[in-house]
């Protein structure tokens, strides 16, 4: 299972965003970190999440914590990944969490 890391790819798994790509940006603490799409590649915004709400993927980029949404979107442009952040994954609810 992948590491939760800055610049660690993952997908919301709840909320309006869920289905959608994105970047881990900070860690706060051991239940949340910031995520970022950024908002104009995958549409979602920056935001606090809690780790529980995303889906971790084996994909990594090389930014700083806290890197800003250029800094993001430089770094993903570089590691040719812009179209697939740009695809939506679809999220199967699990059994009991209706």
């Amino acid at each position: 299972m992948p590491a939760v890391e800055v610049g660690r790819l993952c997908v919301k798994t709840r909320g309006r965003e869920a289905g959608r790509k994105c970047v881990i940006v900070e860690i706060i603490d051991d239940n949340f970190v910031v995520i970022t799409g950024p908002k104009d590649v995958s549409g979602v915004k920056r935001r606090r999440a809690n780790i529980n709400h995303i889906e971790l993927l084996p994909e990594k980029i090389n930014i700083e914590p806290g890197a800003s949404d250029d800094e993001v979107r430089k770094a993903l442009e570089e590691a040719g990944l812009l179209d697939f952040m740009k695809e939506r994954v679809r999220v199967e609810l699990k059994p009991g969490l209706l």
